[in-house]
């Protein structure tokens, strides 16, 4: 009998060195993606810092008595500034701890206050940056967040209002359900419109945006449908079933509610979607690819109603948990800014689910801490648009912070290329 014997397959010494070279450029590709962002932010918060400075008259003074007079005064008014801001963002450490130390609930509660509405301004930042985020990923510029979120807002406030009596276990969930549906039809259309014929969805999610608004206005407006009955441009109350669970229910101030832990799990969900389904690999060949796509035998137009639908769904849980975490009713005017935040923490997050949650926490501290940097330090609270609009450049035109950090850029064969999608590095 002839002895059979299985040969592993021999791997070149090429091959190893290729497979080493690959994994190399990966891995440097993975630190640009997280080195680029994090210098944008410390060179925005240094330019910050000199527009603090310029607008300070203290200094100009301190200068005219001598020069190392007025450096100091330049430290210790930045000092101040970034000092207040990170108190106003995440609160005292020392208070923090004197508070837990002494088993105050009012004490605690107050100690612990400013990281409370960090994480709460964070909340519908992390639904409306993921919106975006999904959009890029599927190669489609969703700006009509805003949009979106402004119905969202309207549907969930109805079934919030409309349906006492309902036990919370099913108010609740049909309220979040209804923001996310309302979300998703108005983001649904430009996406067929785009799927069917091709139209730009940067302009029909604009054009969405200003029916969306109108549409509030009319529904909300002193005798509208949906108008309170008083006299005020608002909707009615929602019922308490409706309510989010709020983390310090005997605290009126500290509106830190579950919809925090909500938006986790979605960013959570969504990374499952993108990178373990087939859906999800669907979504990133067409925003890469959609002619290969289609050649694999993929529904190009099907696959961007699916994503622009999804896009717009997260898009409405932002207003959802808004409104049933913490306004209980919906104002006319319901502007928020978020939709149009959320492109910059698209891009600051890469477009990734873990970069959109940390990029949603960085806005959430900019906006908590701008008022305690305002009233303590006396900055303009407008330093915080300055601070935001400096990272987004900087984000977007990355080749800015590689040549003010000699950070070396990835040579022409190694470098990422796409040949569809926005908001990916």
């Amino acid at each position: 009998m002839n002895e059979q014997t299985d040969k592993e397959p021999q791997v070149s010494q090429d091959e190893v060195a290729q497979i080493k070279d690959i994994s190399q450029t990966k891995s440097r590709r993975r630190s640009q993606s997280v080195l680029v962002p994090l210098l944008a932010i410390v060179t925005a918060l240094i330019i910050g810092a000199l527009v603090i400075i310029f607008t300070d008259d203290t200094v100009y003074v301190a200068f005219g008595e001598g020069f190392f007079k007025g450096l100091w005064r330049a430290v210790e008014v930045i000092g101040k500034a970034y000092g207040a801001f990170f108190t106003g963002a995440f609160g005292d450490p020392v208070r923090i701890v004197n508070a837990l130390l002494s088993g105050n609930a009012n004490q605690i509660m107050r100690a612990i206050y400013p990281i409370s509405e960090t994480l709460r301004i964070s909340t519908p930042y992390i639904f409306a940056g993921l919106a975006v985020a999904l959009g890029f990923r599927g190669g489609l510029f969703n700006i009509g967040a805003e949009g979106q979120y402004f119905i969202a807002g309207l549907t969930t406030v109805y079934v919030g209002y409309s349906l006492p009596g309902l036990p919370w276990i099913i108010h609740l969930p049909l309220a979040l359900v209804a923001g996310m549906l309302g979300g998703a039809l108005w983001a649904a259309i430009p996406g067929y419109l785009k799927g069917k014929t091709g139209a730009h969805e940067v302009i029909n999610t604009i054009m969405m945006n200003y029916i969306a608004f109108r549409f509030a206005e009319f529904m909300l407006d002193v005798g509208g449908p949906m108008s309170r009955g008083d006299g005020r441009p608002v909707s009615p109350e929602i019922a308490p079933s409706s309510y989010l669970p709020q983390f310090f229910p005997n605290s009126a101030a500290l509106r830190f509610n579950v919809g925090f832990l909500l938006a986790l799990l979605v960013a959570w969900l969504i990374w499952w979607l993108l990178f373990k389904t087939t859906l999800g690999y669907e979504i990133r060949t067409v925003g890469q690819n959609p002619r290969a796509a289609r050649y694999a035998g993929m529904s190009v137009p099907r696959t961007i109603v699916i994503t622009m639908a999804i896009s717009g769904a997260l898009a409405g849980l932002s207003a959802a948990t808004d409104i049933l975490g913490v306004l209980h009713f919906m104002p006319n005017a319901f502007y928020s800014g978020y939709g149009f935040d959320a492109i910059a923490l698209a891009l600051l997050g890469n477009s990734h689910p873990l970069g959109v949650v940390l990029s949603s926490l960085l806005f959430g501290a900019l906006r908590a801490g701008a008022q305690n940097m305002q009233g303590i330090a006396q900055v303009p609270i407008d330093l915080t648009s300055i601070l935001q609009g400096l990272i987004i450049v900087f984000i977007a035109a990355p080749e800015i912070i590689r040549a003010l950090y000699r950070v070396r850029h990835l040579d022409k064969g190694e470098e990422l290329v796409l040949t569809r999608g926005w908001g990916q590095m």
